[in-house]
């Protein structure tokens, strides 16, 4: 396993975390000197924060940890490709990479949908970014999320519209 791969499994056991918390799994590492030096998780819904993204959560501890704003040295590992509200951090603390697992087409900043990260001239910073570690393991964790939500929310709208889940029918029970 290479040293992206060891990082990534860490990233997705935060995301595990947010899973059992019942939040989207994306979990974030920050790596200085071969060394985790903080850790984050999907807290939104957790602390009714918009904010409270893995990555946000992960850059607010490194900073901490390294006593600067700037994470010059640092790798951040992320399960899936940050948002542009997580990439415009990103770049604005300097790490020196990110290396994410799924690409997000419809809402990545890191080429899936724009990239704010290493291509965008006007930006006072460029950070270069690797996309596709442990790619099947981290779409795999936010697929059977987003499954399990979508029967949920049918299970809920049946008992809410007093249908038969075992009739295919969806007609109201009498």
């Amino acid at each position: 396993m290479s040293e992206d791969e060891q990082f990534m499994s860490q990233a997705l056991r935060e995301a595990g975390k947010a899973l059992l918390a019942g939040e989207v799994p994306c979990g974030c590492v920050v790596v200085k000197d071969g060394r985790v030096i903080a850790r984050g998780w999907n807290q939104v819904e957790s602390l009714k924060d918009a904010t409270a993204h893995a990555e946000m959560i992960a850059i607010t501890a490194a900073e901490a940890a390294l006593g600067d704003w700037r994470l010059e040295g640092c790798t951040v590992y992320v399960t899936k490709e940050p948002c542009p509200m997580c990439a415009g951090a990103l770049v604005h603390c300097r790490p020196d990479r990110v290396v994410f697992g799924m690409q997000d087409p419809k809402g990545g900043a890191c080429g899936g949908w724009i990239n704010l990260l290493d291509s965008n001239p006007p930006l006072n910073h460029r950070c270069p970014t690797q996309g596709g570690v442990l790619v099947d393991l981290c779409t795999e964790q936010f697929l059977s999320f987003f499954r399990e939500a979508r029967r949920t929310a049918k299970e809920r709208r049946a008992k809410r519209l007093g249908i038969d889940e075992n009739n295919d029918d969806e007609s109201p029970s009498d």
